[in-house]
């Protein structure tokens, strides 16, 4: 699944960030692939809005739709 499908509240994993761009630019905020975020909330085909420890990044709908990621288990600290 692709971070645009994620709903609130639940915990993702990052699989793949496939343009190397964007890597570098998530990797500024701590988000990598391999790194397990909350899906904070998000906009009806506006942005995600991942939260990692006391962090709250927000990810625009386009770039979303091309990041896959999966579900992982619930009541996991970040």
């Amino acid at each position: 699944m692709t971070l645009d499908q994620a709903k609130k509240g639940q915990d993702i994993e990052i699989i793949s960030i496939p343009d190397e761009i964007v890597r570098a630019q998530t990797l500024r905020f701590g988000i990598s692939e391999g790194s397990k975020v909350e899906c904070y909330t998000r906009v009806p085909r506006g942005p995600v809005i991942l939260k990692k420890n006391l962090q709250e990044i927000a990810v625009g709908y386009d770039l979303a739709k091309r990041i896959e990621v999966k579900l992982v288990n619930e009541g996991v600290d970040y």
